[in-house]
């Protein structure tokens, strides 16, 4: 899962299939802003899972 790009900020997701839980990167003109976290059942995080969280976070931020 490749990192996805939004209102000129990038998300980079990353996760742990042992524990089951993950964390997306915010970043900002390459500047670390924050980390999401966020857990998941099976084999790894759904696509559509990854995508909302990253819909939520520019819509409370007003991205």
């Amino acid at each position: 899962m490749g990192a996805i790009e939004r209102s000129g900020y990038v998300f980079e997701p990353e996760y742990s299939v042992i524990s089951q839980d993950g964390a997306i990167h915010v970043y900002h003109k390459g500047e670390f802003i924050e980390e999401i976290k966020f857990s998941f059942d099976g084999e790894g995080p759904e696509i559509d899972q990854i995508e909302k969280l990253i819909d939520e976070y520019c819509d409370t931020h007003e991205l």
